[in-house]
């Protein structure tokens, strides 16, 4: 199978599709992530029926998932979109990742389930943008009501055209990293927090030291109280919050040099795995190391 075809789940399955950083520029956001050995996809601006998003992106495609980071926008001072303006509000908050996005092959049926189940969907999206390519990349988005996930923008993705993103010119990392193995959640009662993601996503909730577990069928979600992640991370937001992600590297020893070399805090927890907290251009924090080093659950 190739890697655009491996990105689109099978009938009844879910995936973490990627994660989102908010970040003020997308220049600095790429200067950061070219500087840590990635390979970064041209600026692209999203387009809804109704006209401009608001809001552009840059992106690091991986093998399996991707990591966007995604910025507002506007023609001129004060004429922000609504998507825009909740974006810079949003940043007050805490730099870094603020959205969660599974894959799924049936976003019409993510939105009647969540429908059924309480959970407020807003009307079905249709995204699209136009790649440097010049290739149109669509997708149809479903997004849950702000109250009803508060970690963060969590929402569901139907690709209908990933070959027009994971192209191989923006695979090509130096790193070695290859996957988005784990995003990470910050809730004050993570057992509560850990049967409301199940709730949402049709996901079985498992304990996990201190965490709760998730796993979907390819990449997981564990939810900690902030205490949990600062041991683990370094630091953390307040709940409710998104403090990170986890990435799968065939050998992180390029990307722990890259990130000695840009003096960012790092820690080693164990035998190839390391925790990173990433510069103000990008926010939040990493996990990476082999796919023996993450050993998840933690």
């Amino acid at each position: 199978m190739g890697i655009a075809a491996a990105q689109l789940p099978p009938p009844g399955s879910l995936i973490l599709d990627h994660v989102a950083h908010y970040v003020p520029q997308l220049g600095a956001a790429a200067r950061a992530l070219e500087a840590l050995g990635f390979a970064v996809t041209p600026e692209s601006a999203h387009q809804t029926p109704d006209g401009p998003a608001g809001t552009s992106n840059v992106c690091v495609m991986l093998e399996r998932g991707y990591l966007e980071f995604l910025a507002p926008v506007s023609a001129t001072p004060g004429a922000d979109t609504p998507n825009a303006q909740r974006l810079r509000a949003t940043m007050r908050r805490y730099p870094g990742v603020h959205l969660c996005c599974f894959g799924t092959p049936d976003a019409e049926g993510e939105h009647r389930r969540l429908t059924d189940h309480g959970f407020g969907p807003l009307p079905m999206v249709n995204l699209q943008r136009e790649t440097a390519e010049k290739q149109i990349a669509r997708f149809h988005v479903v997004y849950a009501a702000a109250d009803r996930m508060p970690e963060g923008r969590i929402q569901f993705v139907q690709h209908l055209t990933p070959e027009a993103l994971w192209r191989p010119q923006h695979l090509g990392h130096t790193n070695n990293v290859v996957k988005l193995a784990c995003v990470f959640a910050v809730a004050d009662d993570p057992l509560a927090a850990g049967a409301r993601w199940g709730h949402f996503a049709a996901l079985l909730p498992r304990p996990a030291g201190a965490f709760v577990h998730l796993r979907t069928a390819r990449g997981h979600v564990l939810i900690g109280r902030r205490e949990s992640w600062v041991e683990l991370l370094g630091d953390a937001p307040a709940a409710p919050a998104l403090a990170g992600c986890a990435l799968e590297c065939r050998d992180p020893t390029i990307l722990v040099s890259r990130c000695k070399l840009l003096g960012l805090p790092l820690r080693r927890i164990r035998e190839g795995l390391y925790a990173v907290s990433l510069p103000d251009a990008l926010g939040g924090a990493w996990l990476f190391g082999t796919r023996q080093g993450l050993g998840l659950p933690l």
